[in-house]
């Protein structure tokens, strides 16, 4: 069994996660560690017994690291991922891929100018209620998928944009529910609908005054296979409700998953409450089936850490990429998707009008869609 050097590109809250996920591993060494603020990474290097560098192009050379987890804030994915594109390591980025269209393609230019794999982390794609229904969309049991819908509706409180000096704003974290909390939802819509024609969507800001980003957006979707969706998103229903995706067949069959019950998880300040399960299922006699997988889905989420155990599973499955010499499950291209959807939101907002795809990057203009330049271009 190869052994595959990892290294961790930031030292926050979430790659702790990545750090135990990697132990779990078999064929898997941490061996490195990077951080714009240095003794952070020599924290984080002591408490995993592996290597601090203050330099990612030498980290990467002289551990011979194969693949490299950016962790770091998205507003700072761009440039620690060329530079571990054009090192010679692969790259697995943290969700989501980048805040703009601009800095999606650089990256995606790059890993593929330098001949390295580039993933996207999606975990809530690896739940066993997920892959259910992407199996059962791929058999034809609901015919063509004709309406996906997402409804997600959490809770961000102000400590939570107080953790970190780059949350609640456009320049640092580029937008607010839909760039943060929604991409794995948004992910799961278009793996389960395919790719999109048009968008008409809306954000606002509901009941956070103290952030800049939005708190909540609705969007209404035409696929290119003739489906439509719609999607709700919103951080603003205390503690937080759930999440979940549907998809509706042509056939009339119906299929949902329950990605995320009661308050939503925090890398670093929450735990998942509850498991992951398929709410709805109408496939013609298959609807019996619904409780078994409901139970066992619940005993595994009693057996497991949910907030390690699916990152094991992406990373495992980008080291058996590497193994297989085929794509991840999650390409950095479609992680540019889902990037593509939300920019499209923002942008139909600003011009009060439906947004046509494919989307290019606007180059130049503010934020990319976020907000409508003044007059004097301030």
């Amino acid at each position: 069994m190869k052994q595959y050097r990892i290294a961790l590109i930031g030292c926050g809250k979430v790659a702790h996660l990545h750090a135990k996920a990697i132990g779990h591993l078999p064929n898997a060494a941490l061996s490195a560690v990077w951080s714009r603020t240095p003794e952070s990474a020599r924290e984080f290097a002591k408490t995993y017994g592996t290597e601090a560098y203050s330099d990612i192009d030498t980290m990467i050379r002289e551990k011979s690291i194969d693949l490299a987890i950016v962790c770091n804030p998205h507003p700072f994915h761009k440039e620690v991922t060329i530079q571990a594109a054009q090192a010679g390591a692969n790259v697995l980025v943290e969700k989501p891929l980048a805040a703009t269209l601009e800095d999606s393609d650089a990256m995606i230019d790059a890993c593929r100018a330098a001949g390295v794999k580039l993933g996207v982390v999606s975990q809530r794609r690896f739940y066993a209620p997920v892959q259910r229904i992407r199996k059962a969309i791929d058999a034809g049991k609901i015919g063509e998928p004709a309406l996906g819908t997402i409804n997600m509706l959490g809770w961000r409180d102000r400590a939570y944009y107080d953790a970190d000096p780059w949350r609640g704003t456009w320049d640092m974290e580029g937008g607010g529910v839909l760039v943060n909390q929604a991409p794995h939802q948004l992910d799961i819509l278009l793996w389960f609908m395919g790719e999109v024609e048009e968008v008409y969507g809306l954000w606002r800001n509901l009941n956070h005054p103290y952030i800049e980003v939005e708190d909540t957006a609705v969007a209404i979707v035409k696929f290119r296979n003739g489906g439509v969706g719609n999607i709700i998103v919103s951080n603003s229903q205390k503690p937080g409700i759930y999440g979940k995706v549907q998809v509706h067949g042509s056939n009339g069959a119906s299929l949902g998953v329950q990605t995320d019950g009661g308050a939503m998880f925090i890398a670093g300040m929450s735990s998942v409450l509850e498991p992951p399960v398929n709410d709805l299922w109408t496939v013609p006699g298959e609807e019996s089936l619904l409780e078994g997988w409901v139970k066992e889905d619940s005993d595994l989420f009693q057996r497991i850490d949910p907030t390690i155990y699916y990152m094991e599973r992406q990373i495992e499955d980008f080291l058996l990429a590497l193994d297989e010499e085929r794509e991840p499950l999650i390409t950095g291209e479609f992680g540019r998707r889902t990037v593509e959807l939300f920019t499209a939101i923002y942008r139909s907002t600003r011009d009060h009008a439906p947004v046509k795809f494919p989307l290019k990057p606007e180059y130049g203009n503010f934020m990319d869609g976020r907000l409508r330049q003044t007059e004097n271009g301030e």
